[in-house]
């Protein structure tokens, strides 16, 4: 009995060290994570199909952007990884993954494709760390499948379809034929235009599905050809598209009476075709370097590093970087909800747009623009390849939020 006291006073104190560690230990790992160097990861395909609208270009932009920032972030300087998932869902989860968990990455940005992007958005979720998606396009990211934890810059199936799809059905393009990239992208890019012809009192009369990274598209032309579509419709984009351009020149489709719909082309497509063969094209953008003196500014800046002027996904994701970056300096921290709610309630006005909003859903909303590639003596220099038909504001390029079904959305 005369023993219990020091027995309760030992386990009191046994109790009282484990507190006294355990704040310890609190306190020392705080500003450990606070302190150590903000981390954004770039998943671009830097060396297949959509290497030339993305890829290194995609990086540098980056880069870019962290320098024009000032390039240090909580007193360190802020790092960037990339790597290439070889345009594969499962790599581009691995990747993201690895990211996340083992190599302390804040943010993860681009996504070469629709299937690459919603296997990062897995991860996204399950870690509760950001991901900007500026190369991917299905307008599902920000629909049935979108995430608490993503944002959609560029652009998407919906807002392109809506954008070409209805100007060219207006000029009496009203039966279409769509050849199509076989996976989540070209799929959407089909089932969005599609809808957008059948509503302007249009028809689908038909389309034919390739592989990814298709070298031989003749046997699609060649059904293209047969249905008599007034438009052919590439749901595809990259060198698939490019490729489906040269191979209908030599079908001589456009010769025979139809016409080809760009309805995701880069200027970088352009620059490959070059104008004698890509002129009189009807195709949406979200940038192009020649619009204003901020557009030319960063258009100057970008072909310094490249020597090739960006597509609008290099200067997506530029501006994207650096609305994050000047996000997390004002929530004063890198955790993401304060960082997106940083971002949502700040406006855009950069190189990129002049009126870009976040919204809930993740969809960036901005002007979109319609543009016809110039005639090659219409061309006063290098990369001087658009004329501009229209701008067409966000809220009515981009799917209303209430349609989008995204499952994070208040209603």
């Amino acid at each position: 009995m005369t023993f219990a006291p020091r027995k309760g006073l030992m386990r009191l104190a046994a109790v009282s060290l484990a507190a006294v560690s355990l704040a310890a230990l609190a306190l020392t790992s705080v500003p450990a994570r606070a302190q150590a160097p903000l981390k954004i990861g770039v998943l671009s395909d830097f060396s297949s199909v959509y290497s030339d609208i993305g890829g290194q270009g995609n990086l540098e932009a980056t880069r870019l952007a962290i320098e024009e920032f000032g390039g240090s972030m909580f007193g360190k300087p802020i790092e960037v990884i990339s790597a290439d998932p070889q345009n594969k869902a499962d790599i581009a989860a691995a990747i993201v993954r690895k990211w996340y968990e083992n190599e302390s990455v804040d943010m993860v940005i681009d996504m070469p494709t629709s299937a690459t992007a919603l296997a990062g958005m897995e991860m996204s979720k399950q870690f509760e760390k950001l991901m900007i998606v500026t190369d991917a396009a299905s307008s599902d990211i920000t629909g049935k499948s979108c995430s608490p934890y993503t944002v959609h810059w560029t652009y998407d199936t919906y807002g392109n379809a809506h954008t070409v799809g209805s100007a060219i059905v207006k000029t009496g393009g009203d039966t279409w034929f769509f050849i199509t990239a076989d996976y989540l992208f070209g799929h959407s890019i089909e089932r969005d235009t599609g809808d957008v012809v059948r509503a302007a009192g249009g028809k689908v009369v038909g389309s034919a599905r390739h592989p990814l990274n298709n070298q031989d598209f003749s046997s699609f032309l060649l059904q293209a050809q047969a249905s008599k579509a007034k438009i052919i419709g590439m749901a595809n984009g990259g060198g698939d598209t490019i490729n489906t351009i040269k191979q209908a020149a030599e079908f001589g489709i456009v010769a025979g009476g139809q016409n080809l719909a760009g309805i995701v082309m880069f200027i970088s497509d352009i620059h490959s075709l070059g104008l004698k063969l890509a002129q009189g094209l009807i195709i949406t953008e979200a940038y192009y370097w020649d619009l204003n003196d901020r557009t030319r500014a960063f258009g100057k800046k970008f072909f310094e590093k490249m020597k090739r002027m960006p597509t609008m996904n290099q200067a997506a994701i530029y501006s994207a970087t650096l609305h994050y970056l000047n996000a997390v300096k004002a929530a004063g921290t890198r955790d993401t909800k304060p960082v997106l709610a940083k971002m949502r309630e700040t406006p855009l006005r950069d190189a990129f747009t002049d009126n870009g909003v976040l919204r809930e859903d993740g969809r960036m909303v901005h002007s979109m623009f319609l543009f016809e590639v110039k005639k090659p003596e219409e061309s006063k220099a290098p990369w001087d390849y658009y004329k501009v038909l229209a701008e067409v504001p966000g809220d009515q390029a981009f799917r209303p939020m209430k349609d989008g079904n995204c499952p994070y959305v208040k209603q």
